[in-house]
């Protein structure tokens, strides 16, 4: 856990909510959690901003639970591993977001789940690996095939009644884009004093947080922009 501790955080706070809606549930008789923080365009046009990032940590039963839960788990220390504890982070939170505002802007369903987030992960584990291509060689090549079909696989499902997959395909393209610009970029090189190969970072986080920052202004400035389009009800 101590090598991931940003992916077992994530885990653990979506397990609090649910477990908040579990109790709302039956104390009150209904999911308030769902209630106050769905993804809602009509409330978020009304000025009710915090849907943009609340339906991320919100799932609709047990086994929506499960599917992103185990995704989160399998996807994420391999990003973390490589990306440090505030890239997947900021991956994770902006994917989610930028996944809930293409949902909003062509679809009218509420929705909710981590999905988005989740697949904003896949997106920058892909990129990450093709950036990297020279690197990792044909192992690295392997696995980027590997994602590619997973995405494709796990978009077309997502053309089944009920699950939202504009909310899939935002995440996947802000996870790839912010990746391709702001991800890790390894060189090996001969380390004298141990005398051996290493890994070295040619864009590390302390490089490139400004442009994670400028990727979270362009996601504020969507935002913007998706409060002046009138809802799709």
């Amino acid at each position: 856990m101590t090598r991931a501790p940003v992916t077992f955080g994530l885990i653990g706070a979506t397990l609090l909510v649910f477990l908040t809606q579990t109790l709302s549930q039956s104390v009150l008789g209904f999911d308030l959690v769902t209630l106050l923080g769905a993804k809602d365009n009509v409330a978020i046009a009304a000025g009710q901003v915090w849907r943009l990032i609340t339906p991320v940590f919100i799932h609709g039963g047990y086994f929506h639970l499960f599917i992103n839960l185990y995704s989160l788990y399998a996807i994420g220390p391999a990003v973390e591993r490589f990306f440090g504890p505030w890239r997947i982070l900021s991956l994770y939170l902006l994917s989610g977001i930028a996944g809930v505002l293409l949902s909003m802007i062509f679809s009218s369903y509420r929705s909710v789940g981590s999905s988005g987030a989740i697949f904003g992960l896949l997106g920058s584990l892909g990129a990450f690996l093709y950036v990297n291509r020279s690197t990792f060689g044909q192992a690295g090549a392997i696995q980027l095939r590997q994602i590619v079909m997973v995405a494709l696989i796990n978009l077309g499902l997502g053309l089944s009644p009920g699950i939202d997959n504009w909310g899939h395909l935002g995440g996947l393209i802000f996870g790839t884009s912010l990746t391709w610009f702001t991800g890790p970029n390894f060189a090996v090189v001969r380390d004298e004093t141990a005398d051996r190969f290493i890994l070295v970072d040619r864009r590390p986080w302390c490089l490139v947080w400004p442009k994670v920052l400028l990727g979270a202004v362009v996601v504020a400035l969507l935002v913007l922009a998706a409060l002046l389009i009138p809802p799709r009800y």
